[in-house]
C-alpha cells in the first residue's frame, strides 16, 4: 500500500485528488493539509510514502515545506503538484527534493501513474515541463563544484548517467549500449549511490550542474519511470 498526504490551499481539489486515489486498491490518503507549514507537519506526524504537493500555498509555499521535508531526513518523496509551469519552479522545486512534478490538468490514470512511480524511486515530469528544465540550464553560469564525485563512477556508469540525463528510461538506454534492461537497473542504482542522490531526475541535475551534459535545447524522451 502507498501512502500519500495531499496538500492544497483549494478544498475542492484536495477532495478531487483524495476521491481518485482512493478508489485505487493500493493508495491509500493518510492526510491532508491546506498550507505549507501544516503539509510539513502531517509529513512529520504520518510519513508517508508520496507527498501530493502545491506550489502556491499560504503560510509556506510548496517549495519551502518541499526543502524542510527533505532537509529533515524522511523518506517521504514530494510530487509537485500545481497550475503553474514556470522555469524558476521546476529547477527549485527539484533543487528543493521534489522528486517529480507534474500539472494540475493531467488526467487520472496519468496522476496515479505518477504517484506510483515516485514511490518506487522512479520520476515522471510533464513534457513541458522537461523542456522548460532542460532550458533552465542554457542560461545558468558554467558549472562548478561536485565533480570530484564524477571519478568514482566507471566508465560504463558514465555513459548510463549521460543518457538518463537525455531523458532516456532504462529500456532505451539498454537499447543503445546493447546491455540488459536489468543491468541498466544496476547501473543507475550503483550511480545513484556514488553520487548520494535520491532518484534519477536529480541525476540529470547532476549531470548538468557538472557539465557532463551540455544543454542542447532538445530532450530525447521522457523523464519517466524505468
Amino acid at each position: 500500500m502507498i501512502r500519500v498526504l495531499v496538500a492544497d490551499d483549494q478544498v475542492l481539489v484536495r477532495d478531487g485528488i483524495t476521491t481518485m486515489l482512493e478508489a485505487e486498491d493500493d493508495l491509500e490518503v493518510v492526510a491532508v493539509a491546506a498550507d505549507g507549514r501544516e503539509a510539513v507537519a502531517q509529513a512529520r506526524a504520518h510519513s508517508p510514502d508520496v507527498i501530493l504537493m502545491d506550489v502556491r500555498m499560504p503560510v509556506l509555499d510548496g517549495i519551502e515545506a518541499t526543502r524542510e521535508i527533505a532537509a529533515s531526513g524522511q523518506r517521504s518523496r514530494v510530487l509537485i503538484l500545481t497550475t503553474f509551469d514556470l522555469d524558476e519552479h521546476v529547477y527549485d522545486a527539484i533543487r528543493a527534493g521534489a522528486s517529480g512534478f507534474l500539472l494540475k490538468d493531467v488526467g487520472r490514470a496519468d496522476l496515479v501513474h505518477a504517484v506510483r512511480a515516485v514511490a518506487r524511486g522512479d520520476v515522471l515530469l510533464a513534457p513541458t515541463v522537461t523542456a522548460r528544465l532542460v532550458a533552465e540550464f542554457a542560461h545558468r553560469p558554467p558549472p562548478g563544484g561536485e565533480t570530484h564525485a564524477v571519478g568514482a563512477l566507471t566508465a560504463r556508469e558514465l555513459d548510463v548517467l549521460r543518457l538518463v540525463g537525455r531523458g532516456l528510461g532504462n529500456a532505451e538506454i539498454g537499447a543503445r549500449l546493447f546491455i540488459a534492461e536489468t543491468t541498466v537497473k544496476t547501473h543507475v542504482a550503483r550511480l545513484l549511490a556514488k553520487l548520494g542522490l535520491p532518484d534519477r531526475i536529480h541525476a540529470v541535475v547532476f549531470a548538468y550542474e557538472t557539465g557532463i551534459l551540455a544543454p542542447t535545447g532538445q530532450w530525447d524522451g521522457a523523464a519517466g519511470p524505468g
